[in-house]
């Protein structure tokens, strides 16, 4: 291993051209005035993996590209399935960067460019580090299936429908992700949990039109009021989520992990200045670490109704409208709690008002056994990168890959991110630090050798 770590540390300018030029494609898929630019990322990833000694095609969806390439050593080896996305989120407001976008700078040592963190910088590391193992040696320690898609930042419509099927294909003994953060500057980190989320929308019809409030107010149920004390009704004084059956199921954290996320650097001061607040709110009888990593919530997103002008306007609403999501733990099924938050608020409905209760998108909350040989085997690569074993956390965020990885295919997934959460993660001026990037191809070299050592059942 000593020469692929040699030939990281001798090539790393050129390492930073190929990302360079990686970013500065547009690859934006929100936006279908960069259609062909989202090609053009496709083909530049294909190009980078079969640089990288690997067997690469692009797979046409009904929406953009998904890139696949395989190196198969060893049917006796552990096989791994690498995932990543290239597109990016669209870059506005514009006027707030520093320097352009899509034009790669390095200032402070940190790489200024959309995509530079998420995901392009991140994913590009696995690549690197697979490249300088099969240049030195010809071969790799495991077997390798890197899955780059084009559709993240949109939804990944069309992702769980290749996974469906190409299962066969897509077998492996375990997935790799890097689309999450280090624990703060200096202190990396594997993520083996994430909360699942549900999505719905609620609206509420009163009378045909916005009627005037001194002639009908009074008389009948206005939605703007019902609404509000509906979405009042779901969250208790002490933090509790008040549907019935919300929390059936949900486990407490064990001792051990309760002591870890206690032994963590958090300042609630801190905190709370960089969010703004004036004072923590959660289920009682939770730290703020837990309450955010660990625990069920329910929220209101957004509320809109009636007149929101200047000055005053005496009406009785016709329609009211709120948007809710539940960040969801292990055991909750996205279902049962979306059944659950419906009949809540449907018995909760004044009469005389039109219910309509829409559902978005949801998955299940994900958590990896931190004791698990797969996670050791990370610790030690990760450890030998940055010079400090991780920290294992949780996220309280959602990626709904994992979950269509363990129902689909049947595999848990290696959270190991490289960035940070001050990188300005679909922001302006969003960067990556080229001390993290190097890092993390280094992280990856020594994670191909320590994963070729965790005994598997064939």
């Amino acid at each position: 291993m000593d020469s692929v770590l040699a030939s990281i540390e001798s090539g790393q300018q050129a390492a930073l051209d190929g990302l360079f030029d990686f970013l500065r494609i547009p690859s934006v898929s929100a936006d279908s005035a960069f259609k062909d630019d989202m090609q053009r990322c496709a083909q530049f990833v294909r190009d980078a993996m079969q640089s990288a000694g690997l067997t690469p095609e692009i797979i046409s969806t009904d929406g953009h590209p998904i890139v696949y390439g395989e190196r198969m050593q060893d049917p006796s080896l552990p096989t791994i399935l690498v995932y990543g996305h290239y597109d990016v989120q669209p870059p506005d407001p514009l006027d707030l960067w520093t320097t352009p976008p899509f034009e790669p700078t390095v200032r402070d040592g940190k790489i200024f460019a959309r995509g530079a963190t998420d995901d392009k910088g991140q994913l590009y590391t696995h690549i690197k580090a697979i490249e300088a193992w099969v240049q030195e040696t010809g071969s790799l320690p495991v077997n390798v299936k890197v899955l780059i898609e084009g559709e993240e930042e949109v939804g990944s419509d069309n992702l769980d429908r290749f996974l469906e099927a190409n299962k066969e294909r897509l077998k492996a003994d375990v997935a790799v992700i890097s689309d999450t953060s280090q624990y703060g500057d200096g202190i990396p980190a594997i993520t083996y949990g994430l909360r699942g989320i549900v999505a719905a929308e609620l609206r509420l019809t009163g009378p045909s039109r916005d009627l005037h409030s001194g002639v009908f107010g009074g008389s009948i149920a206005n939605p703007a009021n019902a609404i509000a004390k509906l979405c009042g009704l779901l969250v208790g004084d002490d933090g509790r989520i008040q549907i019935p059956g919300f929390y059936d199921g949900v486990e407490e954290l064990s001792d051990k992990e309760k002591a870890e996320f206690a032994g963590l650097p958090f300042s609630e001061n801190d905190f709370l200045q960089e969010v703004g607040a004036g004072a923590v709110f959660g289920e009682a009888g939770y730290s703020t670490l837990e309450r955010r990593w660990s625990r069920p919530t329910c929220d209101i997103n957004g509320i809109v109704s009636g007149y929101t002008g200047e000055g005053p306007k005496t009406i009785v609403p016709s329609t009211a409208m709120a948007k809710i999501t539940c960040r969801l733990v292990p055991s909750q099924n996205p279902d049962v709690i979306l059944d659950a938050l419906e009949s809540f608020l449907k018995q909760h409905c004044p009469p005389g008002l039109q219910f309509e209760f829409e559902r978005y998108h949801g998955c299940e909350a994900f958590a990896f056994d931190p004791n698990s040989p797969w996670i050791t085997a990370a610790s030690e690569a990760v450890a030998a990168a940055f010079g400090q074993p991780p920290v294992f956390i949780r996220e309280g965020g959602s990626i709904p890959v994992v979950s269509s990885f363990q129902q689909i295919l049947g595999i848990d997934t290696l959270l190991l991110g490289w960035g940070r959460n001050t990188d300005n993660l679909h922001s302006p001026d969003e960067h990556f630090h080229v001390d993290d990037f190097m890092n993390g191809v280094r992280a990856s070299v020594h994670l191909w050798q320590k994963l070729s050592e965790v005994s598997v059942d064939r």
